[in-house]
This record gives structure tokens, C-alpha cells and sequence, in this order.
């Protein structure tokens, strides 16, 4: 069975709504004399076998309603931003947005995880005109955003390819170079971040 029920046709458009959103977000940013919000804007949805996967090893029942308020990562997006202080501008933004509520938010930016990874993750609940799994009209659908810099996305992406990559000769070698790699960039990004803040202190 579909495991996202009859809610399986609206997360598209839920996905779509919310881009477009974002992407609207940064272009007032623009209009009113502010740097773009990001670079690049990736939307996903979470297949079918994928979700199911995710329900059974946290020990829920392969439902609808597992797959879309237990999990809440059914719709994701990933906002790949220029500088440090854009993954925060657009945080604020989505606080004071109308269309949604932060309902949990992780800093692995300030707070990067053991291996290096760093990205900033929020789940926010979107307020839609569709129908939701509790039969609510309009529906609440939960959305998890993932806010990264361009050299956390490369860096991730590494990270996830030595992941999935079987018979590696030298894991834990790679592991610490992953790290030192990790540690390397967010240097770079508040370097960066710095020389930015300068070219505009007059500004």
C-alpha cells in the first residue's frame, strides 16, 4: 500500500507551494536592496520505499499517519546558501512567515555533530489548502528544511557518498580526514563570512 494514503497526490503540490514560497522570500530580499537568500533550492519527496524503511526501524507502523506526523520529513528541502549569515537571514524569515510554525529546529552549525557535519535542520508545520491525513481542511503538513552553506553541501555530499560506498580500505583514515576537511571549511565560512562583513561595514 501507498504509504502516504490518500495524502500521496498533495505532498507535490505541497512541495511546489513551499519552494515557491522560499523562493519569493528572497526575491522581496532582493527587491528591497539585501544579497539573495541562497544559491541553489533542491525539493524532494521521500520515496515510498524509503519511508516505509524509516517507519519500521523507528519501530512504527507502516501507516499513513506514521509517515506523516511520527516522521515529518515526508516533504524536504535543502537551502544551499553563499554565506553563514544568509542560513540565518532565511531562518528569520521563516519564523515570521505566516504560511508556517518552526516546530523543532537542530544547530548543527554552532553545534556540528561528531563527525563534522554541520547544517542547520528545521521542521516547520505548513498551513495548506489540501485536505490532511486527520481530515482537516486546510491541512497541516509537516516540512523539514535542511539550511547549509555551499561548503557544508560539498562536504555532506562527500560524506554521504563514503556512507553508502562498501569495501572501503581505510574508514577510520577517512573518517579523520573528513573531519579535519570538515573543521577546514567552517573556518573558510567564517573567514569568508568575515571579509563579506568588512566589504560592507560603510554599506
Amino acid at each position: 500500500m501507498e504509504i502516504y494514503g490518500p495524502c500521496a497526490d498533495n505532498l507535490p503540490l505541497i512541495l511546489n507551494d513551499v519552494l515557491e514560497r522560499i523562493k519569493k522570500l528572497s526575491s522581496t530580499q532582493v527587491a528591497n536592496g539585501h544579497p539573495k537568500l541562497y544559491e541553489h533550492l533542491i525539493g524532494r519527496i521521500k520515496a515510498n520505499d524509503s519511508m516505509t524503511e524509516k517507519c519500521q526501524r523507528k519501530g512504527y507502523p507502516a501507516t499513513p499517519e506514521s509517515a506523516l506526523r511520527k516522521c515529518r520529513d515526508a516533504v524536504g528541502i535543502r537551502v544551499v546558501c553563499n554565506f553563514i549569515d544568509d542560513v540565518y537571514r532565511c531562518i528569520d524569515l521563516l519564523r515570521d512567515a505566516d504560511w508556517c510554525t518552526i516546530v523543532k529546529e537542530k544547530d548543527y552549525i554552532a553545534n556540528a555533530k561528531p563527525n563534522g557535519y554541520r547544517s542547520y535542520h528545521l521542521i516547520l508545520d505548513v498551513v495548506t489548502p489540501y485536505q490532511d491525513i486527520d481530515g482537516h481542511t486546510p491541512g497541516h503538513y509537516f516540512v523539514e528544511i535542511q539550511l547549509r552553506t555551499i561548503a557544508m553541501d560539498s562536504w555532506a555530499s562527500l560524506e554521504h557518498e563514503m556512507k553508502y560506498k562498501h569495501n572501503i580500505d581505510n574508514p577510520e583514515r577517512i573518517g579523520k580526514e573528513l573531519r579535519r576537511c570538515a573543521d577546514q571549511l567552517a573556518a573558510c565560512d567564517v573567514q569568508m563570512q568575515t571579509i563579506r562583513q568588512l566589504i560592507h561595514e560603510n554599506d
